[in-house]
């Protein structure tokens, strides 16, 4: 089979280095060559390489500062080191700092066809790994979702039973709610899994762009059509299109996705030719269609055509359950991608978080997670990392009669705002600041204390 790879040579000695040269392009392999470690330092930063086959001892830059240059730049470029034998404690040194393997001078040319080989079939191997990881990862898997209220259950079960038909779904939940999240849950459980999972933003885009991304164009379609492009629905063929706030659609490019959908087949901007598509049709929105379609802003015939199974993803405030389990998730994931090693949320923190109605959702949720992260100067995240807006409280507002006892904990609470209020001369932006609670939560105490007089 012939090779395609190339092969960096590293040798300050001109014969050798000719020599190596020869014989790998008799092996097939397409061959550069530097004389020194900071000619391949250099040639590694310009152009990619499959290898690097480098000498120890140089001149100006030696093979084991060169290595640790080209690891730092590229860590997963193989590097294999050639020694004399008297300098083995340099080989040893060079695969402490990353070499893919030594050979030892004079070369022993099966053992370096070998090594060679070796290097070449654990890069393919690497690279399959990496790619059956991404997709693997995409792949619906309850476990990736989380949630565990009655809610999400009903809901997964449904993506479960839905997923392996063909019929056109529409996802209705509010903006951060996931929507994505389960379009891809349903392409990935699909026998369609194998084929491209294409996405689009339909809100984001003015109406002639939109056309242009779902459908394509031909070259010279438009002012800026300097070639012809494929859109979304050729991408896609033979897997999944997520076609995101539909809703925001005009008119007239309701007409023309109907058109597609029923159909099967797309026609480019500028273009005569129709072609056909194999694509599953995977819809959200944040707005009620049923209400639009009797509002006369969305075409009756198109919700229906999207709605052959409709799913309702719930907002966090209406599985309040599951917020502590993706608080938790977040913090783990957001904590690892920070380099921060956080063990947990403070009481106060976890009930901010149950308390709060995150309007934002998930979206909100991971946000605040994450700047909680970046602040957080202890191991466990506290409210004042969170900076959680317009807290909501649903503690009591009376204030305590003369015959109630007060617990151990509200006594102290109580005595802790009465402080604050003193230090601040009374000012209650300032001592909710000092507290590290909202305006609001302050208020609300004051009120249960009886101290808001």
């Amino acid at each position: 089979m012939i090779q395609t790879h190339t092969i960096l040579v590293v040798d300050d000695d001109a014969a050798h280095r000719t020599m190596l040269h020869a014989l790998l392009r008799e092996w097939g392999y397409r061959v550069v060559e530097a004389d020194d470690g900071a000619t391949a330092i250099e040639a590694v930063r310009k152009r990619f390489f499959d290898m690097v086959l480098m000498d120890v001892r140089m001149l100006r830059v030696s093979g084991l500062q060169a290595l640790e240059n080209i690891q730092a730049f590229n860590p997963a470029l193989p590097v294999i080191i050639m020694t004399a034998y008297s300098s083995i404690e340099s080989a040893v040194e060079a695969l402490q700092k990353g070499a893919y393997d030594y050979l030892t001078k004079p070369l022993d040319f099966e053992k370096l066809k070998f090594t060679i080989q070796r290097a070449m079939e654990h890069l393919a191997l690497r690279e399959e790994n990496r790619t059956l990881k991404e997709t693997l990862g995409r792949q619906f898997d309850r476990r990736q979702i989380i949630g565990s209220s009655p809610a999400m259950v009903r809901l997964l079960d449904t993506v479960a039973r839905v997923a392996p038909s063909e019929a056109t779904v529409l996802i209705h939940g509010e903006s951060g709610t996931g929507k994505e999240l389960i379009a891809g849950a349903i392409h990935f459980n699909s026998h369609r899994k194998q084929g491209p999972f294409v996405g689009i933003n339909c809100a984001a885009l003015t109406e002639t762009l939109l056309e242009s991304e779902l459908f394509g164009h031909e070259r010279g379609a438009f002012t800026g059509a300097e070639r012809r492009k494929d859109g979304c629905f050729q991408r896609a063929h033979g897997g999944s299109l997520f076609l995101d706030e539909v809703s925001e659609m005009s008119s007239t490019m309701q007409a023309k996705l109907l058109r597609v959908i029923q159909e099967r087949e797309v026609t480019r901007v500028g273009g005569e030719t129709a072609r056909p598509v194999d694509v599953r049709v995977i819809c959200a929105t944040n707005k009620d269609l049923q209400q639009l379609t009797a509002a006369g802003t969305f075409r009756e015939d198109l919700y229906y055509r999207l709605n052959v199974v409709g799913l309702h993803l719930p907002p966090l405030r209406g599985r309040k359950q599951d917020v502590p389990l993706l608080a938790q998730h977040f913090l783990e994931t957001l904590g690892a991608k920070n380099n921060k090693r956080l063990k947990g949320y403070t009481p106060r923190a976890m009930d901010a978080i149950v308390r709060h109605d995150w309007p934002g959702n998930v979206r909100e949720l991971m946000n605040a997670v994450e700047r909680g992260v970046v602040l957080a100067q202890t191991e466990y995240l506290d409210l004042a990392d969170l900076r959680i807006s317009d807290e909501p409280i649903d503690e009591p507002a009376q204030m305590p009669t003369a015959g109630q006892d007060l617990g151990l904990l509200e006594r102290a609470e109580m005595d802790t705002i009465s402080a604050a209020l003193r230090t601040t001369g009374g000012n209650k932006t300032q001592a909710a600041r000092q507290l590290g609670i909202t305006r609001k939560t302050l208020h609300n105490k004051l009120k249960k204390y009886g101290l808001d007089g």
